[in-house]
């Protein structure tokens, strides 16, 4: 059974990562001390969950962390410091700290480190996220112990919940946009204004068409904008919709 650190404190590790072009020795100590942190860890970089969901939640909720007293998010995986650097710049996650625990010792020293060799992985980390304060963990989420990959606990939003179950989300926006629509610069300047984030997904790329747009939207313009899964429609009535808010 995998172990719960709560009430016991991070172990002393110190992490070889490049810093431009240099190499720069991180410590658990300067991670952690006198700060709350939200640590969340994952089998690798680069792969499916971790992706498209694990990340990408936690950069996007950062900001609603940072609201609630959380000084630090770290992305960790037991990869080197020159793949979780090229990670973290293919994400765009400019709200989390990529730490490389290159040789699984934090991973071990949490109890966390386990044999992938049946994916051709050996040594990674257990998915699971903590609460640190001052360097003692007070809260873990640890995926269950079943087949695969589990990510049932360890997401931003479960932890969200944890450190401020009333706090109010960033709504989530996504926009249908195509090359040369000036319809869809006015709309994203608008949401720039607003200082609103938001999802492009620009017809042309990744095999999406006019009929991936139909499909969604029942349109056939752009752009067509999407908040919390509802049509909201183009620019204008982007504007309109805003300034109701």
């Amino acid at each position: 059974m995998l172990p719960n650190h709560e009430g016991q404190s991070v172990p002393n590790v110190t992490f070889p990562t490049r810093e431009n072009n240099e190499w720069v020795n991180v410590t658990t100590e300067a991670l952690f001390k006198g700060k709350k942190v939200i640590l969340f860890a994952l089998p690798g970089a680069f792969t499916p969950t971790c992706s498209s969901t694990h990340l990408p939640r936690y950069n996007e909720l950062a900001p609603v962390f940072a609201e609630h007293g959380v000084d630090s998010i770290i992305c960790l995986s037991v990869n080197d410091t020159f793949v979780m650097n090229a990670w973290k710049e293919d994400q765009h996650a400019d709200n989390i700290l990529f730490l490389p625990d290159g040789n699984g010792e934090f991973s071990e020293g949490m109890g966390m480190l386990v044999e992938k060799a049946e994916l051709g992985f050996g040594k990674r980390s257990w998915r699971y996220s903590m609460l640190v304060n001052d360097g003692v963990v007070e809260k873990m989420f640890i995926e269950p112990e079943e087949p695969g990959d589990p990510f049932k606990v360890s997401d931003a939003d479960t932890m969200l919940n944890y450190v401020a179950p009333n706090a109010k989300q960033p709504a989530r926006i996504s926009m249908f946009t195509k090359p040369g629509c000036q319809h869809c610069s006015r709309a994203k300047a608008v949401l720039d204004t607003k200082g609103l984030k938001y999802e492009v997904i620009e017809l042309g790329q990744s095999g999406l068409s006019y009929s991936s747009l139909a499909a969604v939207s029942g349109k056939g313009t752009t752009p067509q904008v999407f908040v919390d899964g509802e049509r909201i429609g183009g620019a204008d009535e982007l504007e309109a919709w805003l300034a109701n808010q």
